[in-house]
């Protein structure tokens, strides 16, 4: 007899994100590390996503502790880890994400870092590895400093290279970009408080810890630990969900399933996996809405993603290149997007009523009934813990954009 595979449905997996992702009020946790640890890390791309994507799960929401955790406890660390895109991951998880990701990434951006300087820029290993050792020397020297300061140290550092000359998009290159970006990507220098405030991707560099002195794990067995808890925090899925995520190929992904014994199910889009022990319908959070920024981890958790977007609705809200805007969401849903315009003011717009039936044109901006009630009061949260300081997503969408536009404008 065939053994039918237990059934999943979208609303069963929407009703474990307002608990599992810390997003209904009385599941928002206490410190920005429970946040991040929740989330398995916070994309760091854009400087602001770390501290919005944290405070807005966070029961009193603080930039000033997500700063601590970045550069004075350091409880939460930079890492180019999974789809080579830069993470903010707590120290307990670190060294998981360095074996099952970074250190394979860092091996390539070894090579390339090499293979490039001696194609473009004219050096050989010897001169580049004198040119990095001098890097660090200044760098310990001043415990910390920009890549500005770096170059009156290492004036090698300044040497500039001209890309895809002649091209509409020609650029100039800054050799010490590259390097720098190598050695964070091995764990030799990190990145500390930038200049200007929290939004600011201005870093300053420290040194750093090597990958090689984190924990030596077997890459499969870090590859097991990294699926079982992704299948925790954004299960159930599919394999194809965890192959983006991670950027493995679907060899290691399909490992990592059987190893840590994901039990087959079927989703809305098809055959899918979950826990073992997470196979029982999960009760909803109590109604919640949220404001989630660019490069949420929620809403860039799953390749597939019709479960909790409209497909209509996502030429709106992803810019040329795949990444997500700011979006508001409504118990597992998202049903609009947000901005932030110059003169600080938080606007939003809602795509659909809650439920899933999209609005009409004239009736978008506001909204109506208990989503859009609470959306207000999220906005006005959001407004009260950002202040004086104005948020510009790095990946600017065209909805963002619209709603950004001064009214009248």
């Amino acid at each position: 007899m065939t053994r039918l595979r237990p059934r999943i449905d979208a609303a069963a997996r929407r009703a474990r994100l307002g608990r599992r992702h810390l997003l209904a009020p009385a599941h928002r946790a206490a410190t920005a590390e429970q946040v991040t640890d929740a989330l398995l890390g916070l994309h760091a791309t854009d400087a602001a996503t770390v501290f919005l994507s944290a405070c807005a799960r966070l029961a009193v929401p603080d930039p000033g502790a997500v700063e601590r955790a970045l550069y004075e406890d350091v409880t939460l660390v930079r890492m180019q880890a999974m789809r080579r895109t830069l993470f903010a991951v707590g120290t307990a998880l670190a060294p998981v994400v360095g074996a099952s990701t970074a250190r394979a990434i860092a091996a390539k951006e070894r090579r390339d870092l090499t293979r490039w300087v001696m194609t473009e820029v004219g050096w050989d290993e010897r001169r580049l590895a004198e040119v990095e050792e001098r890097t660090l020397a200044a760098l310990a020297a001043r415990g910390e400093a920009t890549a500005a300061t770096l170059a009156e140290d290492v004036p090698d550092l300044r040497t500039t290279v001209v890309v895809s000359p002649g091209k509409s998009y020609q650029a100039t290159v800054a050799v010490s970009s590259r390097i720098l970006r190598c050695l964070a990507a091995e764990g030799r220098i990190r990145r500390s408080r930038p200049r200007g405030n929290w939004t600011s991707s201005l870093f300053r560099w420290a040194p750093g810890t090597a990958l090689t002195e984190l924990p030596d794990l077997p890459p499969a067995d870090a590859q097991a630990e990294l699926a079982r808890r992704w299948l925790a925090a954004y299960g159930p899925a599919t394999a194809a969900d965890l192959k983006w995520w991670t950027g493995w190929t679907l060899t290691d992904t399909r490992r990592a399933l059987a190893t840590v014994g994901a039990v087959e199910v079927d989703l809305a889009e098809g055959a899918g996996y979950a826990l073992p022990d997470d196979l029982e319908p999960v009760p909803a959070a109590e109604p919640w809405a949220a404001l989630l920024p660019a490069l949420d981890p929620t809403a860039m958790g799953w390749k597939s993603r019709d479960w909790y977007l409209d497909p209509a609705h996502a030429p709106q809200l992803f810019d040329r290149s795949g990444n997500i805007g700011p979006t508001v969401w409504w118990n597992g849903r998202i049903i609009g997007g947000w901005a932030q315009r110059p003169d600080g003011e938080i606007v939003w717009r809602l795509l659909t009523d809650g439920g899933g039936t999209s609005l009409p044109e004239r009736s978008r901006e506001l909204g109506g009934g208990e989503a859009a009630a609470a959306v207000a009061v999220e906005a006005a949260r959001l407004a009260d813990w950002v202040g004086d300081v104005r948020v510009t997503p790095r990946f600017r969408t065209p909805l963002e954009r619209e709603l950004t536009a001064q009214r009248g404008a």
